[in-house]
Formats: structure tokens, sequence, C-alpha cells
């Protein structure tokens, strides 16, 4: 099956369909990597909608630090399902192509939730920020209105970002090959096959918005070094053990978060080791949606109580709560 079509004008090829990487030609192997990442997937879906439900449903988690984790989740929810459902069909069914709309679709929704993500991470630095070095002004700055602008303006902020990424990079036909050596729509794979003028432009606007992704990281930076002076000032052992636990998850993620972007970022582009490939795709595409739950799960006391009252209103609904509480009595 050709999946390339031939414009009479130009006389070259224009591709309609790219192939993506597959990691063994054994079908053995291609089952168990779609078992294996089903259950990644399985885990990371069910971890992030239980810190969702856990927030939504426990009035105590009613915050502006859980309501951006709610949002977080939320991002990471969506981050994971770019990918990882995609391969998991190729997998199982042999078939490694993906048309041009749907590597488009793979590429904006990416950089949408990476870039969400980015953006609450941010907004949560602030958030420990006011509440470990100025805790009388909490209530007044961190208002709900005020987080529901700062949430609303991160999905607004990203959703432009991918689209003026997206656009232009599929502005133009490809017409180079059609192998994308990843096992999704990988930006620099994507632009490795684009035309010279689509790589330019990329290139302009991957530095224009580098400015401000470094004025956020600048921000984070003073954000955790004042949290920790303040913290380590603090005379009472239980107070600083209290505002570590507090922001220590957000740090750990935002450490996770630095760790994939400079995979992304330094990772080497080879088209000769689909292991190699697999491993800092891994990094940065499947890790932290996988991580941040339960990160936050294990850290934070609030979230384990919720969750605990979530999974026995379950597994002992009302009834036969009574039930066995009579039959205890």
């Amino acid at each position: 099956m050709s999946y390339m079509i031939l414009d009479d004008k130009s006389n070259c090829t224009i591709i309609m369909e790219f192939f993506l990487m597959e990691f063994s030609s054994i079908r053995e192997l291609q089952v168990l990597h779609a078992i294996l990442f089903l259950l990644i997937y399985i885990a990371a879906v069910m971890g992030n909608l239980l810190t969702i439900t856990a927030i939504v449903t426990d009035p105590q988690l009613h915050s502006p630090m859980y309501f951006f984790l709610s949002n977080l989740s939320l991002s990471d929810l969506g981050c994971i399902s770019v990918t990882l459902p995609k391969f998991i069909v190729n997998s199982l069914t042999g078939n490694q192509a993906i048309s041009v709309l749907g590597c488009a679709a793979q590429v904006f929704f990416f950089l949408f939730f990476a870039a969400i993500e980015f953006a609450l991470l941010v907004a949560m630095s602030y958030d420990r920020f006011v509440a470990i070095c100025h805790p009388l002004h909490y209530g007044v700055t961190m208002t709900p209105l005020r987080c529901l602008w700062a949430a609303a303006g991160s999905w607004v902020c990203s959703f432009i970002y991918s689209a003026l990424h997206a656009g232009n990079m599929f502005r133009l036909p490809f017409s180079g090959s059609n192998m994308i050596h990843q096992f999704f729509c990988d930006i620099p794979h994507v632009l490795k096959v684009s035309s010279p003028e689509v790589r330019d432009t990329e290139y302009v606007l991957l530095v224009a918005s580098s400015g401000l992704v470094l004025i956020c990281f600048g921000f984070l930076i003073v954000s955790y070094t004042y949290i920790f002076s303040t913290v380590f000032k603090m005379p009472s052992e239980e107070g600083r053990y209290k505002a570590l636990s507090t922001c220590s998850p957000q740090l750990i993620i935002l450490l996770l978060f630095l760790l994939a972007g400079m995979v992304t970022i330094f990772g080497p582009i080879t088209d000769t080791s689909p292991v190699q490939n697999l491993l800092i795709s891994v990094t940065y595409t499947i890790l932290p949606p996988f991580m941040n739950p339960i990160i936050y799960s294990l850290r934070n006391m609030k979230i384990k109580i919720a969750l605990s009252k979530i999974i026995k209103t379950t597994i002992f609904p009302k009834k036969e709560m009574c039930k066995f509480e009579a039959i205890v009595k």
C-alpha cells in the first residue's frame, strides 16, 4: 500500500501518512510491549482519576494547593492519553501507520498538556511561597477567583502556544522521509522530516518561547530559594517538617518535569537504536504522569485519608457498613 501521492506540478511525492517505529519485529514481543504499556496506562489513569476524585469529594481538600493539583492530574491524564493508546493499538494490530492529521493532533495535544503542566507547577510554587513565607496574607492573596484565573490562564496560554507550534510544523506538505523513528509523533523527529522553511520558522518560535520559559524557571528558583530559607529559619522542628511535607511533593514533581524536559532537549535523535529511543521517550511521556499521583499519595497525609475514605465507601457501601456494624455489635 502506498502512503504518498504524486504532485504533478512539482513532480515530487507528498507524504499522506507516516510510519511510526516498531520496537521489535517479533510478534510475541509486540504483544508483550502492548500488555506492559496497557498496564502502565491503566495504573496512570486510575492514579490520576483517584487523585481528582479525592480532591473533588473531600471538603478538606478544597484549597488552592489541591485545586492546582487536580488540574495537574487532569493534564497528566491528557498527556499520557495522547501517546500510549495509539502505541498499544499499533503493537496489537502490527500497523504502524499514522495519518498526517493524526500526527498533527499528537503534536498539538502533547505540547498543550506539557505546557499546562509547566504553567501549573509555576502557580503551585507561588502558592507554596505565599503559604510558607507570607502565611498571614495567604487568604487575601490566594483567593478562589485568583486561583481560577491562574488555572484558566494556564489552559488558554498553553492552547495558544501549542497551536502556534503545531500550526507551523504542519503548514507545509512533507516531502521527505515518511519514517518517524519514535513510537509517537515526537517533535524533533517530525521536524527532521519537515521542510527547511518549517524548521527555520520553528527554531525562531522556540527561541522566542524559550525566553518566557527561562523567566518562569527563574521565578521557580527564586520561589523555592525563599521557601527553603524560611523553612530552615523556623524554630520548631515540627513546623519545619510540616512546611517541607507540603512543598516537597511539588518540588519532586518539578524536578521530574525538568529532567524530562532536559532529556527532550538534549537527548540524541537516533535512527538506529529503537531501545534507546524507547527509554528516552518513556522518561518524558510516561514517567511524569505515572509518578505524579504516586508521589502525592505517598507524601501527602490528607490525600491518603481521602483516598482511604473513597476505597472504604466503594468496597463497603453504607448499607453493608450498617449490617457489618450491627453484626459486630
